[in-house]
């Protein structure tokens, strides 16, 4: 009888160790992903982006000038689907005219949530250069880039990236008096950032918006890199045309800027074209994609 008891003794507590094992294994197989957790991806969870916008809209919808921002950022897509998107890839050719400039020619993937990038040479896909965030970096020969790749790193953005580039920390905005370009009223606004916003404070961009359906028509604009203009300043005020806007997954895009020194708050003498293609929304990178690679040299 011992014997007996024992034994199934014995066999209750195999049931039970394996019992306890079937639902160890089962509720690791039901636990499901922690959903701000991204695995090998630059994908930004849902629930960031819906604050992100949130907080966005709050702080522009709080004045006249932001007002119009964010009805400009509806008008292009919206906020929220620039940001689900992800990444935007695109080939940006900045083509002055005048014949003692530097043509600059890459194709590129910028973050901008995180305000990353990565840029590649249209001719050697070898020669690059990037952004990590917190790092300027190149990898390539002396003769790639025949530019300040650290200056034009997120500079191709912040032409063409309007008006989602204004929903961040730091950004100042100013509703000027209403303006007529190309026969139609625009609301006008001025951009400007507080001291310690990226590496050229002192920029301004003047934004002429369609009065009626909120597209971007034109910037004007300054450039005050502190390493072009050691003793303050900027260069002329430049007028920037925006060309055609094309669909890109849900967002409105220009395919062409063209860029004038501005005359009386107009377009002058025209400078530079600039056009942009390939333009697409990348979902699949690595994680590590806008980190520094192996062998760059950090500028």
């Amino acid at each position: 009888m011992k014997h007996l008891i024992k034994q199934i003794g014995v066999t209750a507590l195999l049931i039970s160790t394996i019992a306890c094992k079937e639902q160890k294994k089962e509720n690791e197989e039901n636990v499901l992903p922690d959903p701000t957790v991204v695995e090998n991806s630059v994908a930004i969870p849902d629930t960031w982006i819906t604050n992100r916008v949130k907080k966005a809209k709050e702080r522009l919808t709080a004045s006249s000038a932001g007002t119009v921002i964010w009805k400009s950022m509806e008008a292009h897509g919206g906020l929220a689907t620039w940001f689900e998107n992800g990444p935007l890839g695109m080939r940006f050719n900045y083509q002055p005219l005048e014949k003692d400039k530097t043509q600059r020619d890459s194709y590129e993937i910028v973050d901008p949530w995180n305000n990353r990038v990565v840029h590649t040479s249209t001719t050697d896909k070898e020669a690059t250069f990037g952004y990590t965030g917190e790092i300027a970096w190149i990898k390539a020969d002396s003769t790639a880039f025949a530019y300040d790749t650290k200056f034009w790193a997120l500079t191709p953005l912040y032409l063409m990236g309007h008006p989602f580039v204004e929903d961040g920390e730091g950004v100042n905005l100013e509703l000027l008096p209403d303006a007529t370009y190309k026969d139609k009223n625009t609301k006008v606004v001025k951009v400007t950032y507080d001291a310690g916003t990226g590496d050229a404070p002192d920029d301004y961009y003047i934004l002429h918006f369609d009065a009626e359906t909120y597209l971007l028509m034109a910037t004007r604009y300054i450039v005050s890199y502190p390493e072009y203009f050691k003793d303050g300043g900027h260069n002329p005020e430049k007028f920037m045309e925006v060309g055609e806007l094309v669909d890109v997954d849900g967002v409105l895009l220009p395919s062409l800027l063209k860029t004038h020194w501005t005359v009386d708050n107009m377009p002058g003498e025209y400078i530079t074209k600039i056009e942009i293609s390939d333009m697409e929304f990348v979902t699949e990178l690595p994680k590590d994609f806008f980190e520094m690679p192996e062998g760059a040299k950090k500028l």
